[in-house]
């Protein structure tokens, strides 16, 4: 059984006052968390749909966005970050569960073909990620904030890549994980962070197509962009 869980509950604060909900606002015509659940659905992969959400107004306006697709969706209510509303979701998976994809609503441009591959590289291995190799160059400052008079350390590109979602796992074992994760006081940036913690090799599935994140007010007219080139 393969679940999805999807993530809709962020404050979205970067976005300012520009959209009430970046996940709610319509891109193209059509609200944004649309487009993920629909490609999911196009995969053919997914038997449990489960959606984290914010607040029950939140809650009642998916629920209104999503009425068309007909699937059953099991609603779970987010934590305080979004570290705990992933453990918060996985705690409510069935135990019959053998792998779950974990999305960020707020990346609509996901194709059902990236799904696919994904869960081709998840068949023989614990932990699989989407994932694109870093074309800029990166530098590393001493510390934290010191940007002025510095000496920069050059890091070698070959070996950097840029984390996407969905990120997908064998269930029982990322569980396992994200409990660890809770136990020790570890604070993580993404799902594989909590595989990483816990010794778990992670696959990379490289993604040749644009997969953004709406973050701020202008991505909106750029995703634009990108749905009308396809």
């Amino acid at each position: 059984m393969n679940a999805l869980i999807l993530l809709a509950g962020g404050s979205g604060s970067r976005m300012g006052s520009a959209v009430p909900d970046k996940i709610l606002a319509h891109l193209n015509g059509k609200p944004v968390i649309a487009y993920a659940f629909e490609a999911f659905i196009a995969s053919g992969l997914i038997d449990q749909f489960c959606i984290v959400y914010r607040d029950a107004s939140q809650r009642a306006e998916i629920e209104n966005s999503l009425q068309a697709f007909k699937q059953t969706i099991e609603f779970v209510q987010g934590g305080k970050t979004r570290q705990e509303s992933v453990l918060n979701a996985l705690q409510t998976l069935p135990a019959e569960c053998t792998q779950v994809f974990i999305h960020d609503a707020a990346r609509p441009l996901i194709t059902a073909g990236a799904i696919k591959n994904l869960h081709a590289a998840l068949e023989t291995n614990p932990a699989a990620v989407l994932a694109h190799p870093v074309k800029d160059t990166i530098k590393r400052v001493p510390e934290s904030g010191t940007l002025q008079a510095t000496q920069l350390e050059d890091l070698d590109r070959s070996r950097l890549w840029a984390m996407e979602t969905p990120q997908a796992f064998a269930f029982q074992k990322i569980l396992e994980a994200y409990t660890t994760a809770k136990q020790v006081g570890m604070q993580l940036t993404d799902d594989a962070a909590a595989a990483s913690h816990v010794g778990m090799p992670v696959t990379l599935v490289s993604n040749p197509d644009p997969n953004p994140k709406i973050t701020r007010a202008e991505d909106f007219s750029y995703l634009e962009s990108l749905l009308q080139a396809r």
